[in-house]
């Protein structure tokens, strides 16, 4: 999700004005990358449309709430500026969203009132259906005792970087993580699903992974369209046993994972359906 110079264009909002590139918005004395106090949300514009980014902004102000922040921006404001940074593109560009929340100042905790704000708007195609592999990684999700997973924060990705090094290490793409208890959480990336027997099933939220609202669009749409959908506590082995496998997340929406450890799969009818039926959403504009 990085943007460089060298592969696309980005504009940043960042106190009233449009940046082209990578503005240095950030200092070594900043709060943010020194005691890790920045918040964002990720969201999408492809085919002219942009789903569900008034939920993408009402999370973000969540998450905010969640650190102390002081809501310089409102929701509907944050989604204003963000289609302001969609129109300095070809219609129909495949763009990433992004408007994040930090903190200027502060001893440990936040200084509410040095609270900063930008929208990042840059290029980023959708990646390809293609499939990818995953294995079960060493390193564990938290729950909200341990870390403030009830928000969408950059503290969190050093964890699942971690857990993405170890698995390509190994030669895989992705790594699937279990919560404390030993039960699958999410992907380092994404929400993991799989299906067996024509029904779909998925972790349930329980606190150690943001209940992602491509996963919760998907969960309805698939219901909606009468296939069962089960959100419950889920063991590794029942992944290892399952006849599809695939992803949702705001990165690649829907994709299919096809080799779990060393077991391969063809993409399957359950996430087929589900990428069919996300895309219809997205392009009615809903």
């Amino acid at each position: 999700m990085a943007w460089k110079e060298t592969t696309g264009t980005a504009w940043t909002w960042y106190k009233g004005e449009w940046h082209k590139g990578n503005p240095q918005i950030m200092g070594p004395m900043t709060h943010a990358p020194w005691l890790g106090s920045c918040v964002f949300d990720g969201a999408r514009a492809f085919a002219g449309v942009a789903p569900d980014l008034d939920l993408h902004c009402q999370r973000i102000v969540r998450s905010a709430e969640s650190f102390g922040l002081k809501l310089v921006k409102n929701a509907a404001e944050i989604e204003d500026l963000i289609r302001e940074g969609i129109a300095k593109f070809p219609k129909g560009a495949e763009l990433y969203l992004r408007p994040m929340f930090w903190a200027e100042d502060g001893f440990v905790d936040v200084d509410p009132d040095s609270t900063q704000f930008s929208v990042s708007v840059y290029d980023a195609p959708l990646p390809k259906p293609t499939g990818f592999s995953v294995t079960c990684s060493p390193f564990r999700r938290p729950s909200l005792e341990y870390a403030p997973t009830d928000a969408k924060a950059a503290c969190h990705y050093p964890n699942s970087a971690r857990a993405m090094r170890e698995a390509k290490a190994r030669g895989f793409d992705n790594a699937v993580m279990l919560d404390a208890l030993g039960n699958v959480s999410e992907l380092a990336t994404a929400n993991i699903w799989f299906a067996r027997d024509g029904e779909a099933h998925t972790p349930a939220p329980n606190g150690t992974f943001l209940n992602g609202i491509t996963r919760q669009r998907v969960v309805k749409l698939l219901r909606e369209a009468g296939i069962t959908v089960h959100e419950r506590a889920i063991r590794w082995s029942e992944f290892l046993e399952a006849d599809e496998v695939f992803s949702t997340g705001n990165w690649a929406k829907v994709a299919p994972i096809t080799r779990v450890e060393h077991k391969n799969l063809q993409p399957g009818p359950i996430m087929q359906k589900a990428r069919e039926l996300y895309w219809d959403y997205a392009l009615k504009g809903r």
